[in-house]
Protein backbone atom coordinates (compact mmCIF):
# COMPACT_ATOMS: atom_id res chain seq x y z
CA UNK A 1 0.00 0.00 0.00
CA UNK A 2 1.25 3.26 -1.34
CA UNK A 3 0.95 5.87 1.80
CA UNK A 4 0.84 9.62 1.63
CA UNK A 5 3.27 11.55 4.03
CA UNK A 6 2.81 15.10 5.94
CA UNK A 7 6.11 16.43 6.01
CA UNK A 8 6.49 19.56 8.75
CA UNK A 9 9.30 21.80 9.82
CA UNK A 10 12.55 22.92 7.89
CA UNK A 11 13.52 23.93 4.72
CA UNK A 12 16.54 25.30 4.21
CA UNK A 13 19.24 25.81 1.28
CA UNK A 14 22.58 24.33 1.97
CA UNK A 15 25.70 25.68 1.54
CA UNK A 16 28.48 22.72 1.79
CA UNK A 17 32.07 23.54 1.97
CA UNK A 18 33.97 20.22 1.74
CA UNK A 19 37.65 20.59 2.90
CA UNK A 20 40.44 17.86 2.18
CA UNK A 21 41.95 18.46 6.00
CA UNK A 22 40.61 17.88 9.72
CA UNK A 23 39.17 20.55 11.19
CA UNK A 24 42.26 20.64 13.63
CA UNK A 25 44.14 21.99 9.82
CA UNK A 26 41.62 24.94 9.14
CA UNK A 27 43.41 28.15 8.42
CA UNK A 28 41.36 30.29 11.13
CA UNK A 29 41.56 33.78 9.75
CA UNK A 30 43.63 32.98 6.27
CA UNK A 31 42.64 30.52 3.60
CA UNK A 32 41.75 26.68 3.67
CA UNK A 33 40.58 25.39 0.17
CA UNK A 34 37.39 23.83 -0.34
CA UNK A 35 35.48 22.59 -2.43
CA UNK A 36 31.85 24.65 -2.64
CA UNK A 37 28.49 23.56 -3.47
CA UNK A 38 24.36 24.14 -3.21
CA UNK A 39 21.76 21.80 -2.58
CA UNK A 40 18.33 21.79 -0.55
CA UNK A 41 18.20 21.04 3.04
CA UNK A 42 16.44 21.30 6.47
CA UNK A 43 15.43 17.85 7.60
CA UNK A 44 11.70 18.08 6.70
CA UNK A 45 12.60 19.14 3.20
CA UNK A 46 15.11 16.21 2.93
CA UNK A 47 13.06 13.76 4.45
CA UNK A 48 9.82 14.68 2.01
CA UNK A 49 12.29 14.86 -0.98
CA UNK A 50 13.73 10.88 -0.02
CA UNK A 51 10.04 9.90 0.63
CA UNK A 52 10.04 10.16 -3.53
CA UNK A 53 12.08 7.65 -4.07
CA UNK A 54 9.95 5.23 -2.47
CA UNK A 55 6.62 3.97 -3.05
CA UNK A 56 4.87 7.07 -1.08
CA UNK A 57 3.88 10.56 -1.66
CA UNK A 58 5.25 13.49 0.15
CA UNK A 59 3.80 17.09 1.19
CA UNK A 60 6.18 19.62 2.74
CA UNK A 61 4.95 22.38 5.12
CA UNK A 62 7.10 25.14 5.78
CA UNK A 63 7.76 28.49 4.29
CA UNK A 64 10.90 29.75 1.74
CA UNK A 65 11.36 33.52 1.45
CA UNK A 66 10.90 35.13 -2.56
CA UNK A 67 14.46 35.11 -3.09
CA UNK A 68 16.68 33.58 -5.27
CA UNK A 69 17.22 30.97 -2.60
CA UNK A 70 13.54 30.62 -2.09
CA UNK A 71 12.81 30.31 -6.09
CA UNK A 72 15.47 27.41 -6.01
CA UNK A 73 14.15 25.57 -3.08
CA UNK A 74 10.44 25.15 -5.01
CA UNK A 75 12.02 24.29 -8.39
CA UNK A 76 13.42 21.37 -6.61
CA UNK A 77 10.69 20.40 -4.91
CA UNK A 78 8.71 20.27 -8.31
CA UNK A 79 10.94 18.58 -10.41
CA UNK A 80 11.51 16.29 -7.10
CA UNK A 81 7.59 15.34 -7.20
CA UNK A 82 7.27 16.85 -3.54
CA UNK A 83 4.06 18.72 -3.39
CA UNK A 84 3.52 21.88 -1.43
CA UNK A 85 1.20 24.70 -0.99
CA UNK A 86 1.85 28.07 0.26
CA UNK A 87 5.23 27.26 0.42
CA UNK A 88 6.57 31.12 -0.49
CA UNK A 89 6.44 33.92 1.90
CA UNK A 90 6.51 37.62 0.47
CA UNK A 91 8.79 39.67 2.18
CA UNK A 92 10.81 36.90 4.42
CA UNK A 93 14.49 35.26 3.65
CA UNK A 94 14.93 31.60 2.62
CA UNK A 95 16.44 29.46 5.43
CA UNK A 96 20.48 28.86 4.80
CA UNK A 97 23.11 26.77 6.43
CA UNK A 98 26.35 26.51 5.87
CA UNK A 99 27.87 23.02 6.23
CA UNK A 100 31.54 22.08 7.04
CA UNK A 101 32.62 18.45 5.96
CA UNK A 102 35.92 17.47 6.44
CA UNK A 103 37.96 14.75 5.28
CA UNK A 104 36.14 12.26 7.39
CA UNK A 105 32.65 13.23 5.83
CA UNK A 106 31.51 14.50 9.39
CA UNK A 107 29.28 17.72 9.08
CA UNK A 108 29.41 20.83 11.05
CA UNK A 109 26.80 22.75 10.79
CA UNK A 110 25.85 26.86 10.86
CA UNK A 111 21.97 27.42 10.50
CA UNK A 112 19.65 30.87 10.10
CA UNK A 113 16.13 29.60 9.97
CA UNK A 114 15.13 32.47 8.26
CA UNK A 115 11.29 32.04 7.17
CA UNK A 116 10.84 28.97 8.78
CA UNK A 117 10.22 30.79 11.59
CA UNK A 118 6.91 31.71 10.55
CA UNK A 119 4.67 28.25 10.81
CA UNK A 120 1.31 28.97 12.26
CA UNK A 121 -1.45 26.31 12.23
CA UNK A 122 -2.88 28.04 9.22
CA UNK A 123 -0.22 26.37 6.90
CA UNK A 124 -1.92 23.38 8.06
CA UNK A 125 -3.48 21.39 4.98
CA UNK A 126 -6.64 19.13 5.45
CA UNK A 127 -5.34 15.57 6.93
CA UNK A 128 -8.09 13.39 5.05
CA UNK A 129 -5.65 11.93 2.93
CA UNK A 130 -2.53 11.46 5.26
CA UNK A 131 -1.60 8.22 6.56
CA UNK A 132 1.89 9.46 8.07
CA UNK A 133 3.23 12.93 9.44
CA UNK A 134 7.19 13.50 10.19
CA UNK A 135 7.62 16.19 12.55
CA UNK A 136 11.39 17.59 12.72
CA UNK A 137 12.68 18.85 15.88
CA UNK A 138 14.38 22.17 14.54
CA UNK A 139 10.62 23.21 13.68
CA UNK A 140 9.50 22.91 17.50
CA UNK A 141 12.78 23.45 18.64
CA UNK A 142 13.03 27.44 17.45
CA UNK A 143 10.87 29.14 19.63
CA UNK A 144 8.87 31.34 16.42
CA UNK A 145 7.42 28.34 15.12
CA UNK A 146 6.79 26.60 18.17
CA UNK A 147 3.30 27.58 18.74
CA UNK A 148 1.96 26.84 15.79
CA UNK A 149 3.87 22.97 15.16
CA UNK A 150 2.24 21.96 18.73
CA UNK A 151 -1.33 23.52 17.53
CA UNK A 152 -0.53 21.23 14.28
CA UNK A 153 0.36 18.17 16.65
CA UNK A 154 -2.70 18.69 18.51
CA UNK A 155 -4.82 18.67 15.22
CA UNK A 156 -3.00 15.72 13.94
CA UNK A 157 -3.34 13.85 16.92
CA UNK A 158 -7.23 14.31 17.03
CA UNK A 159 -7.42 13.10 13.69
CA UNK A 160 -5.71 9.70 14.67
CA UNK A 161 -2.53 10.01 12.07
CA UNK A 162 0.73 8.67 13.29
CA UNK A 163 3.45 11.12 13.91
CA UNK A 164 7.01 10.36 13.42
CA UNK A 165 9.47 12.61 15.37
CA UNK A 166 13.09 13.29 15.09
CA UNK A 167 14.30 15.41 17.98
CA UNK A 168 16.95 17.01 15.84
CA UNK A 169 20.27 18.04 17.46
CA UNK A 170 21.71 18.25 20.60
CA UNK A 171 23.22 22.06 20.25
CA UNK A 172 19.61 23.10 19.80
CA UNK A 173 18.06 21.17 22.65
CA UNK A 174 20.14 22.78 25.08
CA UNK A 175 18.13 25.66 25.05
CA UNK A 176 15.06 23.51 26.24
CA UNK A 177 13.84 21.81 29.37
CA UNK A 178 14.42 18.39 29.02
CA UNK A 179 10.36 18.28 30.91
CA UNK A 180 9.28 20.27 27.80
CA UNK A 181 11.35 17.83 25.54
CA UNK A 182 9.92 14.79 27.03
CA UNK A 183 6.18 15.98 26.93
CA UNK A 184 7.22 16.47 23.44
CA UNK A 185 7.96 12.82 22.95
CA UNK A 186 4.13 12.06 24.30
CA UNK A 187 2.51 13.41 21.61
CA UNK A 188 4.64 10.96 19.34
CA UNK A 189 4.28 7.65 17.94
CA UNK A 190 7.33 6.96 16.61
CA UNK A 191 11.15 9.01 17.17
CA UNK A 192 14.34 8.96 16.17
CA UNK A 193 17.36 9.38 17.81
CA UNK A 194 21.03 9.51 17.06
CA UNK A 195 23.29 7.83 19.52
CA UNK A 196 24.48 11.25 20.84
CA UNK A 197 21.07 12.37 21.24
CA UNK A 198 19.43 9.14 23.18
CA UNK A 199 22.45 9.60 25.58
CA UNK A 200 21.81 13.31 26.28
CA UNK A 201 18.18 12.80 26.79
CA UNK A 202 18.74 9.97 28.91
CA UNK A 203 22.05 9.91 30.55
CA UNK A 204 22.11 6.36 29.66
CA UNK A 205 24.93 5.17 27.80
CA UNK A 206 23.43 1.52 27.75
CA UNK A 207 21.53 1.39 24.39
CA UNK A 208 19.05 -0.72 25.45
CA UNK A 209 18.57 0.90 29.21
CA UNK A 210 17.91 3.90 26.61
CA UNK A 211 15.67 2.46 24.69
CA UNK A 212 13.43 0.89 27.50
CA UNK A 213 13.72 4.97 28.94
CA UNK A 214 12.06 6.49 26.21
CA UNK A 215 9.54 4.37 25.85
CA UNK A 216 7.79 5.03 28.09
CA UNK A 217 6.74 8.34 26.20
CA UNK A 218 6.28 7.10 22.85
CA UNK A 219 5.56 3.55 21.57
CA UNK A 220 8.53 2.61 18.92
CA UNK A 221 11.77 4.33 19.04
CA UNK A 222 14.29 3.80 16.68
CA UNK A 223 18.57 4.93 17.62
CA UNK A 224 20.71 5.43 14.35
CA UNK A 225 24.37 4.19 14.96
CA UNK A 226 25.51 5.21 11.73
CA UNK A 227 28.10 3.02 10.20
CA UNK A 228 26.74 0.13 13.01
CA UNK A 229 23.00 0.69 11.53
CA UNK A 230 20.73 0.99 13.25
CA UNK A 231 18.35 -0.72 16.24
CA UNK A 232 15.24 -0.22 17.30
CA UNK A 233 12.50 -1.08 19.87
CA UNK A 234 8.58 -1.25 19.97
CA UNK A 235 6.64 -1.76 23.28
CA UNK A 236 6.37 -5.33 24.54
CA UNK A 237 8.63 -6.32 22.35
CA UNK A 238 12.51 -7.49 21.85
CA UNK A 239 14.80 -5.00 20.54
CA UNK A 240 16.06 -5.19 16.65
CA UNK A 241 19.13 -4.33 15.16
CA UNK A 242 20.19 -4.07 11.09
CA UNK A 243 23.61 -3.32 9.96
CA UNK A 244 24.50 -0.18 8.05
CA UNK A 245 24.86 -1.21 4.06
CA UNK A 246 28.25 -0.72 2.83
CA UNK A 247 28.39 2.24 1.05
CA UNK A 248 31.78 5.00 -0.14
CA UNK A 249 30.99 7.74 1.87
CA UNK A 250 31.22 10.89 0.11
CA UNK A 251 28.88 13.48 2.97
CA UNK A 252 26.79 12.38 5.87
CA UNK A 253 24.50 15.31 5.62
CA UNK A 254 21.26 14.32 5.41
CA UNK A 255 21.73 10.50 5.94
CA UNK A 256 19.35 10.79 9.55
CA UNK A 257 16.67 11.69 7.31
CA UNK A 258 17.00 9.39 4.14
CA UNK A 259 16.70 6.77 6.89
CA UNK A 260 13.90 8.73 8.25
CA UNK A 261 11.91 8.52 4.92
CA UNK A 262 12.72 5.01 4.04
CA UNK A 263 11.44 3.87 7.52
CA UNK A 264 8.42 6.00 7.36
CA UNK A 265 7.86 4.78 3.89
CA UNK A 266 8.16 1.01 5.03
CA UNK A 267 6.37 0.98 8.42
CA UNK A 268 3.32 3.14 7.58
CA UNK A 269 2.32 0.67 4.93
CA UNK A 270 3.60 -3.41 6.42
CA UNK A 271 4.14 -2.11 10.22
CA UNK A 272 7.01 -4.50 10.39
CA UNK A 273 10.14 -3.16 12.20
CA UNK A 274 12.51 -5.02 10.79
CA UNK A 275 11.59 -4.12 7.26
CA UNK A 276 11.66 -0.82 7.60
CA UNK A 277 14.92 -0.34 9.55
CA UNK A 278 16.26 -2.30 6.76
CA UNK A 279 14.39 0.35 3.87
CA UNK A 280 15.95 3.05 6.15
CA UNK A 281 19.42 1.87 6.19
CA UNK A 282 19.23 1.33 1.97
CA UNK A 283 18.44 4.46 1.51
CA UNK A 284 21.09 6.30 3.74
CA UNK A 285 23.71 4.26 1.93
CA UNK A 286 22.72 5.81 -1.37
CA UNK A 287 22.63 9.51 0.60
CA UNK A 288 25.79 9.39 1.95
CA UNK A 289 27.15 8.35 -1.45
CA UNK A 290 26.58 11.98 -2.94
CA UNK A 291 27.02 15.50 -1.80
CA UNK A 292 24.31 17.12 -0.44
CA UNK A 293 21.16 15.79 1.73
CA UNK A 294 18.59 14.92 -1.07
CA UNK A 295 18.42 12.73 -3.81
CA UNK A 296 19.46 14.31 -7.51
CA UNK A 297 16.86 15.46 -9.46
CA UNK A 298 16.59 13.42 -12.48
CA UNK A 299 17.89 10.06 -10.59
CA UNK A 300 16.19 7.21 -11.03
CA UNK A 301 14.18 6.06 -7.81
Amino acid sequence: MSVNVLCIGDVMLDVIARIDVSPQKINFGSDTASRISTNGGGAAGNVAAWLTRTSAKSTIVSHVGDDPAGAALIAEFDSLGVAHENLLTPGESSGVVVVLVDSSGERTMFPDKGANSNLTIADLPPLDNYQAVYISGYALLNPLSRPGVLAMIEKVRADSIPIYFDPASVGAMRDVSDKEIHQWFSMMNVLFLNEEESIFLTGLVDIERALDYLLEYSEVVVIKRGSQGAIAKARGYDSISVSAISATVVDTTGAGDSFAAGFIAAFASKHDLTAAMTAGTELAAQCVAIVGGRPRVGAAI
